[in-house]
C-alpha cells in the first residue's frame, strides 16, 4: 500500500518535495478556498467591506468575519478563524504602536506590509506552520 502524494513532504515547511511544491503553503491555501467569501469595494468616499456568513451547525457560534482595527481601517478575511483572529489582533497592536510613536494613525499600505511581514516569517521558519486565512484591508 503506497502513502498519500506527500510522502512525509508535509510535515515541515521548510520542506520541498520533489516537484518543487510545499505542502503546507498548499494546505494553508486550500483553507482560504474553503473559507466563506469575502469582498471589498473602494469608492471615492471610502470602502465597503461585506463577508458571507456561513452557519453550519446550531452549536456554531456566529462569529464577525469584518473588524474594525483602527479609526480608518477595517480587516475581513476568509480562511481559518483563529489564524484570522491572530492576525487582527497583531494588526490591532501596529497600529496602537504606531498612533503612540507617531502621533498620527497608520497608513493602510504599512500596515498591510507589518501584516504580510508575519505572514513570510510564518511561511519560512521551521516549527511553524503557514497562516491560513486571506485578508482585505481597507
Amino acid at each position: 500500500m503506497l502513502g498519500p502524494p506527500s510522502m512525509g513532504y508535509d510535515r515541515a515547511i521548510t520542506i520541498w518535495s520533489p516537484d518543487g511544491r510545499l505542502y503546507q503553503v498548499e494546505y494553508a491555501l486550500e483553507t482560504v478556498r474553503k473559507g466563506s467569501p469575502t469582498l471589498g469595494i473602494r469608492t471615492k468616499e471610502g470602502i465597503v467591506l461585506a463577508a458571507e456568513r456561513r452557519v453550519g451547525s446550531p452549536l456554531t457560534e456566529i462569529t464577525d468575519k469584518i473588524l474594525r482595527i483602527d479609526e480608518h481601517i477595517g480587516i475581513s478575511f476568509s480562511g481559518f478563524f483563529a489564524d484570522g483572529r491572530i492576525l487582527i489582533d497583531k494588526a490591532r497592536i501596529y497600529a496602537q504602536i504606531h498612533r503612540l510613536v507617531y502621533d498620527e494613525p497608520i497608513g493602510v499600505e504599512t500596515l498591510a506590509k507589518r501584516i504580510c511581514d508575519i505572514l513570510q516569517i510564518y511561511t519560512q521558519h521551521g516549527g511553524v506552520r503557514p497562516f491560513g486565512v486571506a485578508l482585505l484591508i481597507g
